[in-house]
C-alpha cells in the first residue's frame, strides 16, 4: 500500500514543474503571447488550490481512496487534453485538471494514518510526505529530457499513462478508509474559498506581468483578503464546515500551517532559479552555460535524498518529535541556500546546494502531516491535511512570483540578450534562506507535546 501511495504522490506532484523545462519556449509553441503561456503554470496552481481542501473533505465524508481515483480520473483527462492540442485556451484549460489531482497526496497521507499500525505510521507519513518534493526535482530532468529529444506533447501522453497506472494499482491494492464523517458538503464554503485562493493567487502571480499597482493586481487583492474574511466568518457560523478553523486556528495547526507556506516557498524557489543559473551563458562571468536536461539533471539528486532521508525524518519525529523535525528541516534548507549564495562557480557546487536544500525540504514535509495529524480529530485528517498541503501551494505561487520578479527586475543586456545579473541570483538565495528561518522561527513556538 505504501509505495502504491507514494509513488501515486509522485505522479500528481510531477504536474507542477512539468511544463517547466519548456517555459521559455510556450509561447512559441503555443503561438500565443508569453502573458497567456504564463497560465498554463498559473492554472495549475490556482486548481491545485481549489481542489485540496475541497477532496480532503469529500475524502473524510465519502471515502479517502475513493477521492484519491476521481483525483486522478482529472490528472488522466487532464493529460489528454494537453497532449492533444496546441491551443492555448485547451492547454490551460487541461493543465487545471492536472492540478485539481493535487488532493491525491493529503488524501494517501490520512489513508496511511487510518490503515497503518501506529508503530508504522511515523515512517509511512514521512515517505509520503517526501513525494511532494520528490515529484517535482525528478520531474525537471525527465521533462527536459522528453522535451529536448521527443514532440513536446509526449511529456503530456506520459503524464496520461502515469496517470493511468497508478489509477489501476490504486483500485487494486489500497483499501478504502474505514474513517468516515458523514454529513452536508458545504457548496457556499467551497465556493467562498475558491474564490478568495482565486483572487488572492491571481494577483500574486500575475501582479508582475499586470503592474503591482495596476487597478486589476490591487482589486484581486483586496478583494480575495475581504471574501476569505467573509468566509471565515461564515464557516464560524456553519454547523458543518468546510474547514473547521475552531481546529485549524489551534496554536499547533495555525503555526504549522504558516511554517508550511514558508516551506512550499523555499522549496519552489530552488526549481525556479538553480535550473536559470546553470543555463545562464559563460560569458556573463557567473553562468555556467549547461544545457536544459543538465540542468534538469542537477536538480534530481536533491530529489533522491528527500526519499532517502524518510527514515531520518520518521526517526526524528518518533524519538523528539514533529516540532524538532520541522526545526530540523528548515535548518537544512537554510544551510543550502547559504551554501548556494556563496558557492556559485561550478555545477557540482550549485548541485550540492540543491541537493542540502532538498534534504531539508524532505525532512520539512514529513514533520507537518505529524503535527497536523497530532492536533485534529481522526474524522478530520483529510480536511486538515488538505488544507496544510494548501498552504503549501500558497508558498510555491507566493515564491514563482517573488522569484520572477527578482530575476526580471535585476538583469543586464548583451547583444540584445537579458539576463539576470550574478546579484539576482544571490538575492533569490539570501530570500530562500530567509523563508527557512522564518519558518523556524514558527516551528519553534509549536508546542513541545505536539506529535
Amino acid at each position: 500500500m505504501l509505495p502504491t501511495l507514494a509513488l501515486t504522490g509522485i505522479v500528481v506532484s510531477l504536474m507542477q514543474t512539468l511544463v517547466v523545462p519548456l517555459l521559455r519556449e510556450l509561447p512559441a509553441l503555443l503561438h500565443t503571447s508569453a502573458s497567456t503561456a504564463s497560465w498554463v503554470v498559473t492554472a495549475t496552481l490556482l486548481a491545485a488550490a481549489v481542489a485540496t481542501p475541497m477532496a480532503g473533505r469529500l475524502g473524510d465524508m465519502y471515502g479517502k481512496r475513493r477521492m484519491i481515483l476521481v483525483s486522478l480520473a482529472f490528472l488522466v483527462v487532464g493529460s489528454v487534453v494537453c497532449a492533444l492540442t496546441s491551443e492555448p485556451t485547451l492547454m490551460i484549460l487541461g493543465r487545471a485538471l492536472q492540478g485539481a489531482a493535487t488532493g491525491a497526496i493529503p488524501l494517501g497521507i490520512s489513508i496511511l494514518r487510518d490503515e497503518l499500525p501506529p508503530a508504522k505510521v511515523p515512517g509511512a507519513i514521512a515517505v509520503m510526505s517526501s513525494t511532494m518534493g520528490v515529484g517535482g526535482a525528478i520531474g525537471l530532468p525527465l521533462a527536459a529530457l522528453t522535451a529536448q529529444n521527443l514532440d513536446w506533447h509526449w511529456l503530456f501522453w506520459a503524464a496520461a499513462t502515469l496517470g493511468t497506472a497508478a489509477i489501476v494499482a490504486i483500485a487494486r491494492v489500497v483499501p478504502e478508509s474505514p474513517v468516515r464523517t458523514p454529513g452536508r458538503f458545504d457548496m457556499v464554503g467551497a465556493l467562498g474559498l475558491a474564490a478568495g485562493l482565486v483572487a488572492l493567487l491571481l494577483a500574486i502571480t500575475q501582479g508582475h506581468g499586470w503592474g503591482w499597482t495596476s487597478p486589476a493586481t490591487l482589486g484581486l487583492l483586496v478583494g480575495g483578503v475581504v471574501i476569505l474574511l467573509a468566509w471565515g466568518a461564515f464557516e464560524l457560523r456553519t454547523a458543518e464546515p468546510l474547514v473547521d478553523l475552531r481546529v485549524t486556528g489551534s496554536r499547533p495547526v495555525l503555526l504549522t500551517n504558516l511554517a508550511s507556506v514558508l516551506t512550499g516557498f523555499a522549496m519552489y524557489a530552488t526549481a525556479l532559479t538553480v535550473p536559470q543559473l546553470l543555463m545562464s551563458p559563460t560569458w556573463t562571468g557567473y553562468g555556467i552555460g549547461q544545457s536544459m536536461v543538465v540542468a534538469g539533471l542537477s536538480m534530481a539528486p536533491g530529489g533522491i535524498v528527500m526519499m532517502l532521508l524518510s527514515p531520518v525524518s520518521a526517526w526524528i519525529t518518533g524519538r523528539f518529535g514533529g516540532r524538532v523535525t520541522l526545526i530540523t528541516g528548515t535548518t537544512v534548507i537554510a544551510i543550502g541556500y547559504l551554501t548556494g549564495a556563496l558557492l556559485m562557480g561550478s555545477v557540482w557546487q550549485i548541485v550540492l546546494a540543491a541537493t542540502i536544500i532538498g534534504a531539508g525540504t524532505g525532512i520539512a514535509y514529513a514533520a507537518m502531516p505529524a503535527l497536523i495529524m497530532g492536533s485534529v480529530p481522526i474524522s478530520e485528517t483529510g480536511a486538515a491535511n488538505g488544507l496544510n498541503a494548501l498552504m503549501r501551494t500558497v508558498g510555491t505561487s507566493t515564491s514563482a512570483a517573488v522569484m520572477t520578479v527578482v530575476l526580471t527586475s535585476m538583469t543586464f543586456t548583451v547583444h540584445g540578450t537579458v539576463v539576470p545579473t550574478r546579484t539576482a541570483f544571490v538575492t533569490t538565495f539570501l530570500i530562500g534562506a530567509g523563508a527557512a528561518v522564518a519558518a523556524l522561527v514558527l516551528a519553534a513556538f509549536i508546542p513541545r507535546r505536539t506529535e
